[in-house]
């Protein structure tokens, strides 16, 4: 049984008791990492809760935190005070006063140090499989040397794979032979499972269950090390996502990624509920350096890549074919790029513009690049609905209530104004073209052989496509 004691007792995580004192007897059973200044959906009991205090901001905010850990039944508060300027004096009144541990964690340990450590007295218990599994997640914590112990142990191959169907890591190539499959414990919008080849009894599913755990623990420090790999370029993805952002704090921001400044890159934007993690997800085996980033927005995440990355040509159609897979709410990806540093604010634009675009498609899942749609149909996504709206119906006038003469108009215009394609395309005598397109510049006021009207009814005409 690990005990809150016992995490005191640890000589590697120096943690300091803050609160709590006759409290220690009280039992951990696994461990929860937020920053929510709420977190109480998602406590349980037994907990050993982490957290950087990055939720405190003002006097009064320990009360309801602390307080949601006390309904939940939590076992303890582990905190770090290096973003806070130490322990604030009201988190350990809101200690004290609802009996809740708070122990200290130092400023200079890791989070993921402190994580693997817990996780590694919980399981010290564990016997056989069990026992040599922790043991080499302790010699080498990466996924396939983990899978490759594991499919020894459980005489089976082991993949992970990922709820868009990509395979995360696996103890043998190829597709994995569902037979047995297991969840991965974590909160992440892409949620993770773990399969065996091979039907399991009571004994070796419980090597399975812990096997996923480590799975899980794994994850979360590999996500921990990404969220401080991506602190750098934090301040550049907040700008990029900010159309009031200078050039001047854009290039200061550009200049702590390290990336060079004449590197062709993509911006990406998405809005879904944990886009973070949704372009995590999508991005997870790009090549080169790739940053990825929370909006202040709620659903809302940036990502800046490499263009020379070797995508194949139909990236958005095999990313909306995952996203499909994945499941869930309303999915939408907008691109915008390649640009160099100079030119990063136009591709930020160019991709809140394809956001709009994929946000006027019908489909669950929409990824637009603003390469596949014209310079036209991007300005328009630029244009509030009102205005667009508004637009059509000064244009069209009462040409808008003949839907024959507007297919006649619209194909007449793409065809750039060729009478003989354009009657061969309807399929009509070229006089019955000339006399319906001298009706529909009737219904306009306006003619239609007059490049700049043709621009403008184009422009009309595309703003329900």
């Amino acid at each position: 049984m690990t005990l809150v004691r016992t995490l005191l007792e640890i000589p590697e995580l120096r943690m300091r008791l803050r609160a709590g004192g006759d409290l220690l007897d009280r039992e951990v059973t696994r461990i929860y990492g937020t920053e929510l200044p709420d977190p109480s959906r998602y406590l349980s009991e037994g907990e050993l809760v982490l957290s950087g205090l990055l939720w405190w901001r003002e006097p009064g905010d320990a009360e309801p935190f602390v307080a949601a850990l006390a309904h939940a039944r939590c076992a303890a508060l582990a905190a770090s005070g290096a973003d806070t300027g130490g322990i604030p004096d009201e988190l350990v009144a809101a200690c004290e006063r609802h009996r809740m541990p708070l122990l200290e964690v130092p400023a200079d340990l890791s989070f993921a140090v402190v994580t693997e450590r817990v996780v590694l007295a919980l399981a010290a218990e564990s016997g056989g499989a069990r026992k040599r599994l922790l043991s080499a997640a302790a010699e080498d914590a990466s996924l396939p040397t983990l899978l490759t112990h594991a499919a020894t142990e459980l005489g089976a191959d082991c993949w992970v794979c990922s709820a868009t169907g990509r395979v995360v890591a696996g103890s043998a190539p190829g597709a994995p032979r569902e037979r047995t499959v297991l969840p991965v414990g974590g909160r992440s919008a892409v949620p993770w499972s773990l399969v065996v080849g091979a039907e399991l009894g009571p004994g070796p599913t419980e090597v399975a269950e812990e096997l996923a755990s480590l799975v899980g623990l794994a994850r979360a420090r590999e996500e921990e090390v990404r969220r401080v790999r991506m602190g750098v370029a934090a301040p550049l993805l907040a700008l990029l996502a900010d159309p009031a952002g200078s050039a001047a704090e854009l290039a200061t921001a550009f200049a702590a990624t390290g990336l060079p400044a004449d590197l062709p890159l993509r911006v990406l934007l998405a809005h879904a509920p944990g886009a973070g993690d949704i372009l995590g997800e999508l991005l997870a085996e790009h090549p080169g350096p790739v940053f990825v980033g929370e909006l202040a927005d709620a659903g809302g995440a940036v990502a800046l890549v490499p263009a020379d990355d070797g995508r194949p040509s139909d990236w958005p159609a095999a990313a909306t074919r995952a996203l499909e897979r994945l499941g869930g709410g309303r999915v939408l990806i907008g691109i915008g790029g390649p640009a160099p540093m100079p030119g990063l604010r136009g591709a930020s634009e160019e991709a809140r513009h394809a956001l709009g675009a994929a946000a006027r498609r019908a489909e669950r899942v929409a990824v637009v690049s603003g390469e596949e749609i014209g310079v036209h149909r991007l300005l328009l996504a630029g244009a509030p609905d009102e205005l667009r709206r508004a637009l059509r119906e000064r244009t069209l006038g009462s040409l808008a209530g003949h839907p024959e003469l507007l297919r006649t108009v619209r194909v007449y215009l793409e065809c750039s104004g060729s009478p003989a394609r354009t009657a061969k395309a309807l399929h009509v005598h070229v006089n019955t073209l000339r006399y319906r397109l001298a009706r529909a510049g009737e219904l306009l006021g306006a003619d239609l052989t007059d490049f700049r009207t043709q621009v403008d009814v184009y422009l009309a005409l595309s703003v329900d496509n």
